[in-house]
């Protein structure tokens, strides 16, 4: 198995990409803590894998919260060898695409709380001798999109730099930290525009592969990146988007 004897947190784990990478993680013997601010949806997740998960609930802008899950994963599994920073929300609901509130909203979800992720995870990987990183964020973080909140675009930016900036700082003690640009996928629960069928089926034109893309993919992506199989690659950036970025 593909990460037997590692331990991961995987924010955001409640549904989507979330849970098919826990889900998986666990078919490749990793134990999985399911973190998410969703009490029921998540507990249904890790109760759905078994013993070899858990809840903790996770609030990703509030510190105290990011400092009690990596202190309860410690406790419960004894280490941390994997974070998965996939917890986030769409910018293409706002009907304000200028709206102030929104920008510190989906900033402090989406940067922010993969910030605070790493900050409170790093020190427990250097405790164990070191481990894998794994962000999420988006073709949006590379390229402009139309019609989102320019923070949707801001955010997973600021995931991707902050990514390589963790890679260099902490190669040194075996910290490996990548991230991952999902392009079109299901539609999240916090989408607006982007889950019209019509907007769907347009923006799908520019997709070379022309269809959307599903959370497994992803998710398989995620696994190779946590897994010893990736242990030469950090500070990479791996787009999961049928091309659509190459164009």
């Amino acid at each position: 198995m593909r990460l037997a004897g590692k331990v991961a947190i995987i924010s955001g784990a409640a549904s989507g990409m979330g849970a098919a990478t826990a889900r998986l993680f666990a078919r490749e013997g990793a134990k999985v803590v399911i973190a998410d601010v969703l009490e029921h949806e998540g507990t249904r997740v890790a109760d759905a894998i078994g013993a070899g998960a858990r809840f903790e609930k996770l609030d990703v802008t509030d510190e105290e919260s990011w400092a009690a899950l990596v202190a309860a994963t410690q406790r419960h599994f004894g280490k941390l060898d994997v974070l998965v920073n996939n917890a986030g929300v769409s910018g293409s609901a706002e009907q304000d695409l200028y709206s102030t509130p929104a920008w510190h909203r989906i900033m402090a979800i989406n940067a922010t709380g993969v910030f605070l992720g790493m900050k409170h995870a790093i020190p427990a990987m250097i405790a164990g001798g070191g481990g894998s990183i794994v962000n999420l964020s988006s073709v949006a973080g590379i390229i402009g999109s139309e019609g989102i909140h320019m923070a949707y675009n801001a955010s997973k930016a600021a995931v991707r730099l902050m990514t390589k900036s963790v890679a260099v700082q902490h190669a040194r003690h075996k910290i490996r930290a990548n991230s991952v640009h999902p392009g079109m996928m299901p539609a999240m629960r916090t989408s607006g525009r982007t889950a019209d069928p019509a907007i769907r089926a347009e923006r799908l034109q520019s997709v070379p592969m022309r269809r959307a893309g599903e959370v497994d993919e992803v998710a398989y992506t995620i696994l190779f990146l946590a897994s010893d199989e990736a242990s030469y690659i950090t500070g990479a950036e791996i787009p999961v988007d049928g091309g659509a970025i190459a164009i």
